[in-house]
Parts: structure tokens; C-alpha cells; sequence
């Protein structure tokens, strides 16, 4: 079955230019113009992938974002579509749960190459079982599921392929640009800062958790999962 996609976009022109192209690569598309019917196309269709636009009438896309997170929904993407230079809006929609975000005006094959690589990174693990073990910690992408201190933790699939990532080669640094080609799965078209945001949320869930690992950033180099001999 096709991967279905909800477009939240009150713009009627740029919801059908992503309709059409999104559908002519082999999706299936929901439409809402506004917060309040994207969340009954939500609970009603369960899409794959959301496709969220900031500002729109009803409730806004950060309030959306944010109740879907809430209901306990972490591994749903949602790509944010936003105004160009509206960075705060950004990183509150980052640190919200959205996985990624897009500038407007976009390129149609930049929206296609995202969408792409989200629900790859998404999907379940095939063949060799992907899980990482440390003190107090378990990186479990085949479950997607994060364990702190024997506590699950809820997680967006996007800091779950960042920490996978990193943890899977543990002590390596990895630059920014690096980060944002190999788990992002693609040329990065936007601000590199994205990579410091989801850094940061997951210190925000780590931190203090072992004396035997954490996730390091060196200044101006890069970032890293540092394991102590």
C-alpha cells in the first residue's frame, strides 16, 4: 500500500502543487486547510508522514505538532514548512517534536527527497537486528524505542537515527555536514543548526544518566558519543 501523506496547508495553491507531485511519485495525500481539521485527519487516517505548515488558522502548526506529540505519538514524522527566516519558529518546531523542517519557496524535488528519507529513516529495521547497549542506556531502533535508567523515554524518530548514529561508532566525531548527509540521508538544503537543536533535546533526555558515556560536542569540530574505557 502507498505511504500516505496529510498536507496542513492553507495556502490552496501550494497544498495542490504538493498534492500533485507528491502523488505522482506514488503517495496517497490528505489535504487540511487549517490546525483543528488536520488533528481529525490525524486520529481519522493515521498518515505516514505530516506535512505541517506553521501558520494557519484554527490552531497553528506548533499546536498541532505539540498535541500530536503529547498523545503519546512520537514516531509519526512531521516535516514543518515554514516562512523563510522565521528561525525561531524553526527551533520551537524542532524542539517540539517536529523531525525536519522546509523553507519556503521550496523546490518540489527538495520536498520529495525529505519526505523520502524520513520515512526511510522511519521505518523499521530490516535484517540484522539494530540495537546498542551501554550502562543504563538502550538504543533500540528496531522497537524505536530509547531506555533510560530502565525507563522508556519517547523519543522522534529523527533524535533516535542521530543517537543510533553516533553511538554506533562510538568516540568518532562527526562534523555537522556530516550528520546532516548520513542521517538525514540526503544533501542538507537547510540551516546546519538543525543538528545542534536535536543535540541538544537529547542531553536534554541523557545527561547525568552515566559516568561511562555521553554525547559530546567539540567547539567548531563536531559532535560525539564518548564511551570511557
Amino acid at each position: 500500500m502507498p505511504k500516505t501523506v496529510l498536507i496542513v496547508e492553507d495556502d490552496e495553491n501550494i497544498a495542490e502543487l504538493l498534492m500533485l507531485y507528491l502523488e505522482k511519485e506514488g503517495y496517497a495525500t490528505i489535504t487540511a486547510g487549517d490546525g483543528g481539521t488536520a488533528m481529525q485527519y490525524y486520529r481519522e487516517r493515521k498518515p505516514d508522514l505530516i506535512l505541517l505548515d506553521l501558520m494557519l488558522p484554527v490552531m497553528d502548526g506548533r499546536e498541532v505538532c505539540r498535541n500530536i506529540r503529547e498523545s503519546g505519538d512520537t514516531a509519526t514524522p512531521i516535516i514543518m514548512l515554514t516562512a523563510k527566516g522565521e528561525t525561531l519558529d524553526k527551533v520551537s518546531g524542532l524542539k517540539m517534536g517536529a523531525d525536519d523542517y522546509i523553507t519556503k519557496p521550496f523546490e518540489m524535488k527538495e520536498v520529495l527527497a525529505r519526505v523520502e528519507a524520513v520515512l526511510r529513516r522511519a521505518a523499521p529495521g530490516e535484517g540484522a537486528p539494530r540495537r546498542l547497549t551501554f550502562d543504563k542506556l538502550v538504543i533500540d531502533m528496531d522497537a524505536f524505542e530509547l531506555i533510560v535508567d530502565g525507563k522508556r523515554v519517547d523519543t522522534p524518530p529523527k533524535e533516535m537515527e542521530l543517537l543510533y548514529h553516533l553511538a554506533s561508532t562510538p568516540n568518532r566525531v562527526y562534523t555537522r555536514n556530516q550528520l546532516l548527509d548520513e542521517v538525514w540521508g540526503f544533501d542538507y538544503f537547510g540551516d546546519s543548526r538543525t543538528v545542534d537543536v536535536h543535540i541538544k533535546r537529547l542531553r536534554e533526555k541523557l545527561e547525568g544518566v552515566s559516568d561511562q558515556w555521553s554525547v559530546k560536542t567539540g567547539r567548531g569540530v563536531g559532535h560525539r558519543f564518548e564511551v570511557l574505557s
